[in-house]
């Protein structure tokens, strides 16, 4: 165990969350902002706290967390990730209930490229008869 914990890397579409977490009250720090400034609150604060409700760990350890890339969602989904995988080190045996949960897996989604002589991945130019 480092000094921050116990460090992991969530990822989701071109956002990358770093997770730090250790024992604590269970307060969720990213970029130096709380997640309600961070996100807004609602919804994201539910998403990003999966992991602890899958564990039943909830309340028992704080989340430092630095946010590159992408939108505020896939920034959440990124960040519900990197707490997954960071919960593996702290007790391997939380494998089984994350994996179940679907909280491993990373989502292979990403945006499809530009195509040449189209106007995007698949959208053609509209085609004019005369």
């Amino acid at each position: 165990m480092a000094d921050h914990g116990f460090y992991a890397t969530g990822k989701r579409k071109t956002a990358v969350a770093r997770v730090w977490i250790r024992p604590g009250k269970g307060e969720i720090t990213i970029n130096k902002q709380g997640l309600d400034d961070y996100f807004g609150g609602g919804f994201s604060r539910l998403n990003a706290e999966k992991p602890f409700a899958a564990t039943e760990t909830t309340g028992k350890y704080d989340v430092i967390a630095t946010l590159k890339g992408g939108g505020k969602s896939a920034q959440c989904d990124a960040l519900r990730h990197g707490i997954a995988r960071a919960l593996l080190g702290v007790d391997p045996e939380f494998r089984l209930i994350l994996k179940k949960s679907g909280l491993l897996t990373r989502d292979p989604r990403m945006k499809e490229r530009k195509k040449y002589g189209l106007r995007s991945a698949r959208a053609r130019f509209q085609f004019s008869k005369r």
